[in-house]
């Protein structure tokens, strides 16, 4: 299940939008190093330390949102544990980088620790930015529920992912097509959260017949569930 995001930008999620300035400051600041080193010229470490500098105040907008959403996510699950693993990752990122910034002088040429101390950052920005993706991409963190390849516009205020009344009749339509299609019974929600009724693809209720346990909620509903009885899928 996709878990939307608490802090948004045009209705998207904030922190990976952020997250792209620092890691392009500190990816253009490590090609200036590599410049300055392989030209010697003071100019391209100056650039270099200035791009870090920018970057390290990217980092420290894009973190809050980024740890919003994590406190958001349920505990003990996966998501958790690798959004906390990509969080720590960007921090000790931040931190890295802060004191090659402070390693620096705009009157000289980096010394050996604080290009060590770039190099090795961006090599761990690709595994933050991998565990960010695998939150993403793989976990659902910071998808919109109802997202699907038709959706409409994040910018328009009745799209289906900010409609809860929406998404509960698409989840009932989906639980009728799934009924139908395969000859089972579906199971209403009740108000107290479990299984008020069960009824038949043919809408007739057979809730005595049944463990009302044993049958699936009309709410759990995937995205697939919500393309499907939207027409888009």
């Amino acid at each position: 299940m996709a878990m939307d995001s608490h802090v948004k930008i045009a209705g998207h999620a904030a922190h990976p939008i952020l997250v792209t300035i620092p890691l392009g400051l500190f990816s253009a600041a490590a090609a200036f190093d590599g410049l300055a080193l392989a030209t010697g010229h003071a100019r391209h470490a100056r650039t270099a330390r200035a791009m870090i500098g920018a970057g390290l105040i990217g980092g420290a907008a894009a973190a809050p949102p980024g740890w919003i959403d994590w406190f958001a996510i349920p505990d003990g699950t996966r998501a958790k544990r690798v959004g906390l693993a990509h969080g720590l990752g960007n921090v000790a990122l931040l931190g890295m980088m802060g004191v090659s910034y402070l390693l620096r002088s705009d009157r000289k040429r980096p010394g050996a620790a604080a290009l060590a101390l770039s190099f090795a950052g961006i090599a761990l920005a690709g595994v933050t930015g991998w565990l960010g993706g695998e939150l993403v991409g793989r976990l659902g963190v910071g998808v919109t529920p109802g997202a699907h390849l038709d959706a409409p516009s994040s910018l328009d205020t009745a799209h289906i992912g900010g409609d809860e009344a929406r998404i509960a009749e698409l989840a009932a339509d989906a639980a009728d097509a799934r009924a139908e299609a395969t000859g089972t019974p579906r199971g209403t929600v009740g108000d107290a959260g479990g299984i008020a009724s069960v009824t038949d693809a043919a809408g007739r209720d057979i809730t005595a017949a049944h463990d009302r346990a044993d049958l699936p909620a009309a709410t759990d509903l995937t995205n697939a569930d919500v393309a499907a009885a939207s027409g888009h899928a």
